[in-house]
């Protein structure tokens, strides 16, 4: 695959810096929450921002194999600004949905035009998950917006993500009862690795 001289190298150049900077602002905003006191909204942040690690890497992988050196672009990327938690949430969510609806389909379409099926397929399948991202950021922005972080109007399961105490009830308790720490409680099926619905 030879990428000199063609759109789709300078695209992948966005997307790699692009991808880059998501990963930094996502570490910043996970120093953001905990000092609020939200190790949850932290955690959440630092896996996403592992996750576009590796995107990144996914990009840097097509300029290496396409015989990239330097590449030379100008770029529209987001700085996020806001000071707080909730809104550094709302700037995640509408940062990812621009990638998934307008960045990287209009790279893939050039990637496509320009005989990079593979690149194309790529960015395509990337465009998924930051929907994901989006929906992920969302569903947390709404609970913190809406105080609901931490109780639900009806049971759930409970699991503190520094220690695994699971309990049950319409609110996680202000600490942890096995280790003691606060702010840690996620409701079951948010957490990164539930099994409830492994059969």
């Amino acid at each position: 695959m030879n990428l000199q001289n063609s759109e789709t190298q300078k695209n992948l150049m966005r997307a790699l810096a692009g991808e880059s900077l998501a990963r930094n602002r996502y570490t910043f905003a996970a120093q953001q929450a905990e000092q609020e006191g939200l190790p949850v909204i932290a955690a959440v942040f630092r896996y996403t921002a592992g996750q576009e690690k590796e995107h990144a890497e996914i990009f840097a992988d097509f300029l290496r194999q396409g015989g990239a050196d330097s590449v030379c672009v100008e770029g529209d990327f987001p700085v996020d600004t806001a000071a707080d938690t909730l809104s550094l949430l709302a700037a995640a969510v509408q940062n990812e949905a621009k990638e998934q609806t307008e960045v990287y389909p209009a790279f893939a379409a050039v990637a496509r035009s320009e005989g990079f099926a593979e690149v194309a397929r790529k960015l395509e399948l990337i465009a998924e998950i930051e929907k994901c991202h989006a929906g992920r950021f969302e569903a947390f922005r709404k609970l913190l917006s809406e105080n609901r972080l931490y109780v639900s109007q009806l049971a759930c399961n409970w699991i503190c993500l520094n220690c695994g105490h699971e309990l049950n009830g319409t609110a996680a308790p202000q600490s942890c009862p096995v280790c003691g720490e606060a702010g840690y409680f996620i409701r079951v099926e948010m957490s990164p690795y539930d099994y409830s619905g492994v059969s």
